[in-house]
């Protein structure tokens, strides 16, 4: 009787959110794909005509789309590669006897806490006033200089701001994964002679697997999604060196007022995100070492 009645209170609480998640999610999804099938412009008036698979064909002749999706590989290889360098050093450093830890922690982690579209706009300033006062001061002005209206460096600028706002969370992730190392095989290391070096890669590395499969995931997933801090920092610009693959779906749909085809635009590319970090997942989880 206890455990029916469990059941029926574990229902009434999960039950909301069931509902929410498939009224919000679900449906839209399933909705999207039918839409994939025909071409429409999104105007309840209007008709819509059935294309079939013309939608999917046309995507490989649609020469922005496939730029777009090659700067989204290009941009969530190297902000993957930074975050979690970046956020493993922030870990290993804040975890070490440092005594303003606590302090370094909250300052690290901040950058997290600012909205997607209010961090672009604040880096638009870094970039367009303080790094050119910078190359004044310096000299440096191949170096300091607004980043955002070069076609060449505008990408680097997307992928400096979006590990500005990342490495913190993913750090917060490493810290739980390195307190939760043994002290005892890292001291048995140490009597054994092991060097910083051996101890991080035989050691600390191997046992943070579980650490790293969350936080791969997690950058994995938010660099192929990104869209808040590449509308606000670059708008895609200059001449759509910038525009990731969110912000060309979202500018075929309500900019061209293709719907139709920015649907399958849409399922492609949540097929391509599932497929990478699925893959992700399955090999990181069989590297993982039991403690």
């Amino acid at each position: 009787m206890a455990s029916k009645n469990k059941k029926l209170w574990y229902a009434l609480f999960t039950a909301p959110l069931l509902i929410i998640f498939i009224t919000v999610v679900i449906i839209p999804f399933i909705i999207g794909i039918y839409y994939a099938f025909f071409q429409w412009d999104g105007i309840a008036a209007n008709p819509k005509v059935f294309v079939g698979m013309e939608n999917f064909t046309k995507l490989l002749q649609d020469e922005r789309f496939l730029n777009s999706a090659w700067l989204t590989i290009l941009f969530t290889v190297l902000s993957v590669i930074t975050i979690n360098v970046v956020g493993l050093s922030f870990a290993l450093l804040v975890t070490s006897k440092l005594r303003t830890s606590n302090i370094a922690r909250t300052m690290l982690f901040m950058p997290y806490l600012i909205g997607g579209l209010i961090l672009g706009y604040i880096w638009q300033f870094v970039f367009l006033d303080v790094f050119e006062f910078f190359g004044e001061l310096t000299g440096l002005n191949t170096v300091f200089f607004n980043w955002l209206i070069d076609p060449q460096f505008s990408l680097y600028g997307l992928v400096f701001v979006f590990t500005w706002q990342m490495a913190g969370y993913i750090m917060i992730i490493y810290i739980a994964g390195l307190q939760g190392i043994p002290n005892d095989v890292v001291e048995a290391s140490k009597i054994d002679g092991a060097t910083p070096w051996q101890r991080f890669s035989r050691i600390t590395l191997p046992l943070l697997m579980p650490a790293l499969t969350i936080s791969l995931f997690l950058t994995l997933s938010s660099a192929f999604k990104i869209y808040d801090v590449n509308l606000s920092l670059t708008g895609g610009g200059p001449a759509n060196s910038t525009e990731m693959f969110a912000m060309n779906i979202y500018n075929e749909i309500f900019g061209s007022g293709n719907y139709g085809f920015g649907q399958a635009k849409a399922i492609v590319f949540f097929l391509i995100v599932a497929a990478i970090t699925l893959t992700q997942v399955y090999l990181t989880k069989k590297r993982e070492v039991e403690m």
